[in-house]
């Protein structure tokens, strides 16, 4: 009987524990949920081709190089490809630059080094099997491409590139790079345009001095001067015989 009364019912304990549940700090807590971990940005589109780093990678165009930083060349190509311009180079390896024996490279302005660079790059990319298609002289970075200013002339001959500027023939020997934009060719030689080597004009005569007038009839040779000498010798001796037939009638 004691241990009844001493006993909670147990509808009493049900509400006792809902209670300390709902009040107690403790037991109704619960851990946060977890913050979703933000999704890693999307990764940037991929820049232009960098024409150093190719020429770097290809290797044996270290002078090529030091000239395109040197003229800002490097800078202006990564633009043109970076608004969406396509280009083809034709790259002159270290040795192409180092049998240039006669010329140095020194020599020339800086508006040259740069035109020198131009001269290189055609403003459309050329795949190797289209260069039997195009139309010569092509149009190159440098400017005017007819007469003496910067032709560059291009033919095939099977699987040969031939490449002729008017002072310089050499060949493709091999492709560096390419792809939708840019195409990078090796050559042999550098490509010197016939502006930096303008043909010698014949030096103009010295203006001769003012010759007098001189009255110019036609002109008598021996033989015709002997014919009227003849001609007028046989009118004058007629001439004397008619007046002496003349005379001698009167008298008579």
């Amino acid at each position: 009987m004691l241990n009844q009364l001493l006993s909670p019912p147990l509808p009493l304990l049900l509400l006792l524990i809902t209670f300390f549940s709902l009040h107690s700090p403790t037991l109704c807590a619960q851990p946060p949920a977890a913050t979703p971990a933000p999704s890693p940005p999307p990764p940037p589109p991929p820049g232009p081709p960098n024409i150093t780093a190719i020429l770097d990678k290809a290797g044996h165009f270290t002078t090529l190089i030091r000239l395109l930083k040197r003229t800002q060349m490097d800078d202006r190509i990564y633009k043109q490809l970076n608004h969406s311009d396509s280009l083809t180079i034709f790259a002159p390896t270290d040795d192409a630059f180092s049998n240039l024996k006669a010329i140095n490279l020194n020599s020339f302005t800086d508006l040259q080094k740069i035109q020198l660079i131009q001269f290189h790059v055609v403003p459309s990319a050329i795949p190797l099997s289209e260069f039997e298609m195009v139309s010569n002289p092509l149009s190159t970075e440098a400017g005017d491409n007819t007469g003496s200013q910067f032709p560059l002339n291009v033919t095939t001959s099977e699987n040969q590139v031939n490449v002729t500027t008017g002072i310089v023939n050499t060949t493709v020997s091999g492709t560096v790079y390419a792809d939708n934009q840019l195409v990078v060719y090796q050559v042999d030689q550098v490509l010197l345009p016939l502006h930096f080597f303008p043909a010698a004009s014949p030096a103009p005569s010295p203006a001769s001095k003012a010759e007098k007038a001189v009255p110019t009839g036609p002109k008598i040779s021996g033989a015709n001067a002997m014919g009227e000498m003849i001609h007028h010798g046989r009118d004058a001796v007629v001439f004397v015989v008619s007046v002496f037939i003349a005379v001698f009638c009167l008298c008579v």
